[in-house]
């Protein structure tokens, strides 16, 4: 960027940051800290390794240079502030996850868009994080990137000493890598009296056994009943691999029953006695790419992470990293409720043809100079697809 646009952006976040207050994470003192700042030139490097004794200490140095990023460290060190990670000492870390929204699978029509994707992904690992996990909704802190995502930081005791490898298989669960349907569907033996022979049944695990088998049962019987009701429930079901008129009308008849639905649900399959196992799991495993969470494995299995700091600015797009509480996190609208800068005009120099929806208004904007709200101009000179001024 021209050296008048790093100038103005500097400028515009030491003006937010004079009036700001940042969320600071647990024994921050305890943090190593990093930060990039905005620069004219080709490179940019982060300034890491820093450390701060107080909060007065660390808000004076933000409103001092004005990153464009900062970061601290998810690690709890004894010397967070020395130069080498391996003379900082490392005590226990939190729990991080992050979802980027631009590495969802499916398209993407813009930024607002992915955002919203992004927002949906969040809500199903947080089920994961409270449902299968047991992490109560206060000891899980979601926070907006002020990019492209969502961040879950988790603090609590239980998690702080987990090493890469339990933090990846964590990954694992919630994205169901590995995940074994021979598992969930599979026969019990069940002993006979004596002089008589054992037998197997098929069954599957309750609704009320928790983990992947129960979330298997509840959207099995929930997707199946849904089209049992339907006109075309015969249609729909033989549009599966496997499933002939004979096998849809079954199953028709076993999912519009009120009582095999409940012997079902406490993981009897007696009444799909003749359905191949291999068509359940067919149905089954698009439940599973639906229920599964994407999430970043590497951000989640590196104890030594930085990650962005709730209450600065993203350098790449002049919004607020966000905290959110868990009921504010439904509701809320980043290209509106994380938009920090005014109305007033900025003048730039738009280099290329861009797009974007911010606080309720869609704005297509057009090579060559314009005069836009200061929220839109900060976002299209942080984008790099325009300049400060009309030079």
């Amino acid at each position: 960027m021209k050296e008048s646009t790093r100038r103005f952006l500097v400028s515009a976040f030491q003006d937010y940051y004079s009036r700001a207050d940042a969320t600071l994470p647990p024994e921050f003192t305890s943090r190593e800290w990093g930060f990039v700042e905005f620069s004219s030139g080709q490179d940019t490097f982060m300034k890491r390794h820093r450390a701060f004794g107080s909060e007065g200490e660390l808000y004076d140095y933000l409103r001092g240079i004005a990153p464009a990023h900062a970061y601290y460290s998810v690690a709890y060190y004894e010397y967070p502030g020395a130069p080498k990670m391996k003379e900082k000492n490392w005590l226990k870390a939190d729990l991080i996850f992050d979802i980027d929204s631009d590495h969802l699978p499916g398209d993407i029509n813009s930024y607002a868009d992915m955002l919203e994707k992004g927002k949906k992904e969040t809500l199903k690992l947080l089920d994961f994080l409270v449902e299968d996990f047991g992490f109560r909704e206060v000891d899980v802190h979601a926070v907006f990137s002020g990019g492209r995502g969502y961040h879950f930081h988790i603090s609590d005791e239980s998690v702080l000493d987990l090493g890469s490898a339990e933090r990846r298989e964590i990954v694992d669960y919630v994205s169901s890598r590995g995940l074994e349907l021979s598992r969930i569907f599979y026969k019990k033996e069940i002993y006979g009296d004596a002089g008589t022979e054992n037998a197997k049944i098929a069954v599957f695990p309750s609704d009320d056994e928790g983990g992947w088998g129960a979330r298997i049962n509840k959207y099995l019987i929930s997707y199946l009943s849904s089209i049992a009701k339907e006109q075309e429930a015969v249609k729909i079901l033989t549009g599966f691999k496997g499933i002939g008129k004979v096998t849809a009308g079954k199953i028709i008849d076993v999912f519009a029953d009120d009582l095999q639905v409940a012997a079902l649900r406490k993981g009897k399959m007696d009444s799909l006695v003749g359905i191949k196992r291999e068509i359940l799991e067919t149905i089954v495993k698009q439940g599973v790419s639906q229920m599964a969470a994407c999430v970043d494995e590497p951000v989640t299995a590196d104890v030594k992470r930085l990650i962005r700091l709730p209450g600065s600015l993203h350098g790449k797009s002049g919004l607020r990293v966000t905290a959110l509480s868990i009921d504010e996190l439904e509701s809320f609208e980043p290209l509106n409720d994380a938009v920090v800068f005014s109305d007033r005009s900025v003048k730039i120099k738009v280099i290329k043809p861009f797009a974007v929806q911010m606080k309720n208004r869609d704005f297509i904007v057009e090579e060559g100079v314009q005069e836009l709200p200061e929220y839109v101009a900060v976002y299209l000179m942080c984008r790099g697809v325009a300049e400060y001024g009309s030079h």
